[in-house]
């Protein structure tokens, strides 16, 4: 996985000490309800689309940028569905970052965007749409913990965003 730059320039002035970082994370359901998932090239596991975004960045219009970037699918932001935190994350190169992650709802804009679903960067060896009731095996437990907390919001809209109260 390529680091960003600006984490490039972090590392550079505090080593691998913890950094706590924004992240987004895309549960994006097509016309027909699929899911969108990507297998990720670090670790072979399914898991929804996510990144960190950039300083400055507004999340949803970040989470459009990383869907894109990661799959050749052009979405529009429906809701934020949950926010939470991530335990702290050992790279192997001793790095350790924690993250803020902003989940957020999505859906393709044109069933021709659905339809281009690609792998579009060097982050998955794969992208497919998938029946929510026949998901993969191999799916990355933060992704489980997500959709759990998506599915909460969806049932319920009006109860809110999910997050630890």
């Amino acid at each position: 996985m390529p680091i960003p730059e600006f984490v490039a320039a972090l590392r550079a002035q505090v080593g691998t000490a913890p950094l706590w970082l924004p992240g987004v994370t895309a549960v994006v359901h097509d016309d027909a309800g699929r899911l969108l998932l990507g297998q990720r090239a670090d670790n072979g596991l399914w898991a929804l689309v996510s990144g960190i975004l950039e300083p400055g960045e507004e999340p949803a219009r970040g989470l459009v940028r990383e869907v894109l970037e990661e799959t050749g699918v052009e979405v529009e932001v429906e809701a934020l569905a949950a926010v939470s935190t991530t335990p702290e994350v050992v790279y192997p190169n001793g790095d350790r970052s924690a993250y803020l992650d902003l989940c957020f709802l999505a859906r393709p804009v044109s069933a021709a965007s659905a339809a281009a679903a690609h792998v579009a960067d060097d982050e998955s060896v794969a992208v497919a749409w998938f029946d929510p009731g026949s998901l993969p095996e191999d799916l990355a437990p933060s992704t489980r913990r997500r959709l759990e907390s998506a599915e909460r919001y969806r049932a319920d809209p009006a109860a809110g965003t999910v997050f630890v109260r």
